[in-house]
């Protein structure tokens, strides 16, 4: 109890400092792990137990990953499977072997390091990636798609270092290929794959009609905890699966949550996995801080130095130079270099097994082990500097050439996401045409499936705007996402083009101030209509007349418009500010109350019976 309190304590201590601090909740998460460690305060000693508790982090976290994945979407990142996942794996292992022959290891051992350096923390980079909301993003795909090869090709790494780990003489090769050859005779060996195959149908079968069923009457019962408790055992269950096929429990997981992608019970089981999944894998990022052995640091500093930067730097060029082949932006480029620059969690169990086939010594294994956990503590200090010092000298949308822009039209939309989506469907209906513009090659990808002709190109760039005909335009759409982007464009085409009419998407009250202080007069705010539209549905849900609902919704639109444009004068004063609204929520509580709609029906006097 002393040790799980420890731990707690130091979580909570820890983890939201470093956010605080801008550092990541990982950095934090890894110096808790060497403050009570055995090299740090000592109040915990036992890493690897813990880190065995722990990885079931791992194991939730790409089971809701695989719940936010559609099977189609799986079936979409197959290029990137084949082309970045294994092809990274490849390269990576043969740089790292041949540097490793030149360092004065023997090949086999040479083999065995680079492959167990090549695998990448599955955890480290989803976490990351979820905290910075890209992994619907190229970046995040991409890496999603590298880790699966990974925990796909641990099962076959850990079969082959028997083999590697032979000796030289002639007597031990003989044996091993009279092995070789006896397994291949074993006819069990012949249908593993059809078993395999065979497993892969049944859990679809299972999810769709066996699964389902039990989830949709857990869920009638209304027993919450029970609910919890079933979805715990779908993914532990999913993992034993594929563990007992002598595959990544990790990789079970992915497709169980693969296959109830589609149901309606995604949403319920990710609100109750997710404390889960957040606190397990804090844990396994502590085992991790824990296990560095501060003392071979001290004694071999160069050489941890040397090997850590050296397999990092291998890494990142060699994901940058892939990446590069598919044409994603400089940004995301590096960001996914980034993110899979570490070596992972599995390195610890392929150089474990290693050390125990006699392929590695002791003395290397404590070497690599702790190169293995400086690595990972080496992301969050590296993502840290990519967001202070590249990301704010580099524009993630001139990395590619944009478009040639064969068509100028009187209306130009920049972003074409939900938001500016919705603007050109309504401006089509009305036979209005207009120039896409986007800066989302994924997104652009997507569409032009549909029949839609959008220009890749940044919006903010002067040269595109005056190549989209701006300048001889009635109407420019700032569609795009992020406050700062929309008063650079807006900024830019009133500089440049102060003719033209100006409608932009403002994110809330304070940037419609922004918007309004450049002389933009037709925006509207994100959310403000949606709420207003959804309040309005609440209180005929509770019994008001639709028709006095719709009234409030018109006089609540009003009252606030009214308010947006009266507090614009005086929104560098925050008393004055302050003073205006809690006096307009007066008057609009007076002025709702006026109206004196009916009272709310009885739920026994109600139409509908409710």
């Amino acid at each position: 109890m002393l040790a799980i309190f420890v731990l707690l304590a130091a979580s909570v201590a820890l983890a939201p400092l470093a956010k605080a601090l801008g550092l990541g909740t990982v950095l934090g998460y890894l110096a808790a792990g060497i403050l009570i460690g055995p090299y740090g305060l000592g109040l915990v000693s036992d890493s690897e137990l813990i880190r065995q508790i722990a990885e079931f982090g791992i194991v939730m976290m790409l089971f809701l990953i695989g719940l936010d994945l559609q099977p189609s979407e799986v079936w979409r990142m197959r290029h990137k499977v084949l082309g970045l996942g294994v092809t990274q794996l490849v390269i990576t292992t043969v740089i790292l072997a041949l540097a490793l022959l030149v360092a004065g290891f023997t090949l086999n051992t040479a083999i065995i390091i680079g492959l167990a350096l090549s695998m990448s923390s599955t955890a480290i980079a989803i976490q990351s990636a979820q905290q910075r909301d890209i992994t619907r993003t190229d970046a995040g795909r991409a890496s999603l798609a590298v880790l699966l090869v990974q925990d796909v090709a641990v099962i076959p790494i850990l079969a082959a270092i028997p083999l590697l780990a032979v000796s030289g003489s002639r007597h031990a090769v003989h044996v091993e290929l009279d092995h070789a050859v006896q397994a291949i005779a074993d006819p069990l060996d012949w249908v593993t794959p059809l078993i395999l195959i065979g497993a892969f149908i049944g859990a679809i079968v299972a999810g769709r009609y066996l699964v389902r069923p039990v989830l949709g009457y857990v869920a009638r019962t209304g027993v919450r905890e029970a609910f919890t408790a079933l979805g715990l055992a779908i993914v532990f269950g999913a993992a034993l699966l594929t563990q007992l096929e002598g595959l990544s429990p990790a990789l079970g997981a992915f497709i169980g949550g693969v296959l109830l992608a589609d149901s309606e019970y995604r949403h319920e089981l990710e609100s109750n996995l997710e404390p889960f999944k957040g606190l397990l894998l804090g844990l396994f990022f502590i085992s991790v801080g824990m296990s560095i052995a501060f003392s071979v640091l001290w004694s071999e500093p160069l050489r941890l130095l040397a090997l850590v930067g050296g397999f990092v730097g291998v890494k990142i060029a060699v994901m940058f130079g892939l990446a590069s082949l598919f044409r994603m932006h400089l940004a995301d480029r590096l960001l996914l270099a980034i993110l899979l620059s570490q070596a992972g969690e599995f390195a610890f169990v392929i150089l474990q097994f290693a050390q125990s086939a006699g392929a590695l010594s002791a003395e290397d294994h404590g070497l690599l082990a702790v190169a293995v956990a400086l690595s990972m503590a080496t992301t969050p200090l590296l993502l840290l500097a990519f967001d202070r010092l590249v990301a704010p000298r580099l524009d993630a949308r001139n990395t590619r050439d944009s478009d040639d822009i064969t068509e100028q039209r009187k209306i130009v939309v920049l972003g074409y996401g939900r938001f500016g989506q919705i603007i050109t469907r309504m401006l089509r209906a009305q036979g209005f045409e207009t120039t896409l513009i986007d800066d989302d090659p994924a997104q652009i990808e997507l569409v032009r499936k549909f029949g839609v002709k959008v220009f890749y190109g940044d919006g903010s760039r002067l040269d595109l705007l005056h190549a989209a005909g701006v300048g001889q335009a009635e109407l420019v759409v700032v569609a795009v996402g992020g406050a700062d982007r929309i008063l650079d464009i807006a900024r830019k085409v009133r500089r440049h083009f102060p003719d033209v009419t100006i409608a932009a998407r403002a994110i809330d009250r304070g940037h419609a101030h922004e918007l309004m202080a450049m002389g933009v007069e037709v925006f509207e705010r994100e959310t403000f209509l949606s709420a207003i539209s959804l309040g309005a549905k609440v209180l005929v849900q509770l019994g008001v007349a639709p028709i006095d609902a719709h009234h409030m919704a018109q006089a609540f639109e009003r009252h606030d418009n009214q308010l947006l444009t009266d507090s614009f004068a005086v929104r560098e004063d925050e008393d004055a500010y302050v003073g205006m609204v809690r006096q307009s929520m007066s008057l609009l509580n007076e002025t709702m109350e006026g109206d004196e709609p009916p009272a709310p029906l009885d739920k026994k006097d109600s139409p509908r019976g409710e």
